[in-house]
């Protein structure tokens, strides 16, 4: 069946560009989610228990990055093991069953990331800012300065603090810690959206590896 050997061999080439690609991803992930546990380079924030909520759930280390890259590494290996058995020099598409359920649950760990990172960069960061400045008191506190003006404030929700970047100074301490939540929280976004369709595409895969080694033993 040359079609069915083409097909087989594509399979394997996917496993092989897509595994290691989710590896990466994995990796950036964690690491951009460790950075936002440290505005400005700083742990004094860290060790205050200054940090956005959303920072603190590190969704880019349990979800994009543990759950994707053990996924990925489990599924390597098994499907190794599983070549072995069968005699076979060449790593083979995804036949085992159990495969399926590791590309399954990078592909939550990514959508998890996805969704809290998204949350995170809408809410903004925590931040100490002048509260009179808002019109929600006086002084200086500690809070969600963009998050309060969206929920307090109807007109503000049109006006995202993402569109207008004069806004980022009511942020007094951390120094540059809007920036720095937007520049992480997006990555974070697109990795994990990387992450996800990636992990579609292994699951993908692993259908059609099982698909083409049913139809083998035919």
């Amino acid at each position: 069946f040359p079609s069915l050997c083409r097909v087989t061999m594509c399979v394997g080439k996917c496993s092989r560009i897509v595994g290691p690609c989710l590896l990466v991803l994995g990796t950036l992930s964690v690491a951009a989610n460790i950075l936002l546990l440290f505005p400005g380079g700083s742990s004094k924030y860290l060790a205050e228990g200054h940090i956005s909520k959303h920072a603190k759930a590190m969704p880019g280390i349990w979800g994009g990055g543990i759950a994707v890259s053990t996924a990925v590494s489990t599924a390597s290996f098994l499907v190794c093991l599983w070549s072995r058995e069968e005699g076979m020099e060449q790593v083979a598409p995804l036949h085992p069953p159990s495969t399926f359920s590791f590309p399954q649950l990078a592909l939550l760990g990514a959508a998890a990331c996805f969704v809290l990172s998204g949350v995170g960069l809408t809410n903004g960061p925590l931040c100490f800012y002048n509260a009179s400045e808002h019109g929600h008191g006086h002084g200086t506190l500690w809070g969600y300065p963009f998050l309060d003006a969206g929920s307090q404030e109807l007109d503000a929700r049109t006006e995202n603090y993402l569109h207008d970047r004069h806004t980022w100074s009511i942020c007094l301490e951390p120094a540059g810690v809007v920036a720095w939540n937007v520049v992480l929280f997006s990555l974070l976004l697109l990795v994990s959206a990387t992450e996800m369709v990636l992990a579609s595409l292994q699951i993908l895969n692993g259908c059609l590896g099982c698909l083409c080694g049913f139809c083998e033993g035919k």
